[in-house]
């Protein structure tokens, strides 16, 4: 099913976000389980402390990193439910990318997804609102 990155919540963000880092495997690392993101630890599938939940759009030690290596910056805009995550692009001089959430990692998150997969993004049905 598709949706707009800037109606990306919740686990369908989650698992977006693992799609552009490139961690989802039929068998591995990123997984739904339960309607929940899924985090399994390498090399031990089969228990159940292996599965550790992935939501970096509600984790800073999770979501944190990806604003640090990818550069966006988070500001609030109007009143404390408006962030907005953006962008700067150094060969255009230029910020390229905005987008908005409820939360500064909910913002940053969609900005991340939104620079790698576009404005529309294809999640898992199990995870469709």
């Amino acid at each position: 099913m598709k949706i707009k990155t800037s109606e990306l919540t919740g686990a369908a963000l989650d698992w977006a976000v693992a799609k552009c880092e490139d961690i989802l495997h039929p068998w591995g690392y990123i997984r739904v389980q339960d309607g929940r993101t899924m985090w399994i630890t390498p090399g031990d599938h089969e228990t159940a402390d292996a599965w550790h939940q992935y939501s970096p759009s509600t984790g800073w030690a999770q979501g944190g990193p990806v604003i640090e290596w990818e550069g966006i910056s988070t500001v609030q805009q109007g009143d404390a439910a408006d962030w907005v995550g953006s962008v700067y692009n150094y060969a255009a001089d230029d910020w390229h990318l905005h987008t908005q959430g409820p939360t500064p990692l909910i913002a940053a998150c969609r900005c991340y997804v939104a620079s790698k997969l576009g404005d529309e993004v294809e999640i898992p049905e199990e995870l469709a609102p």
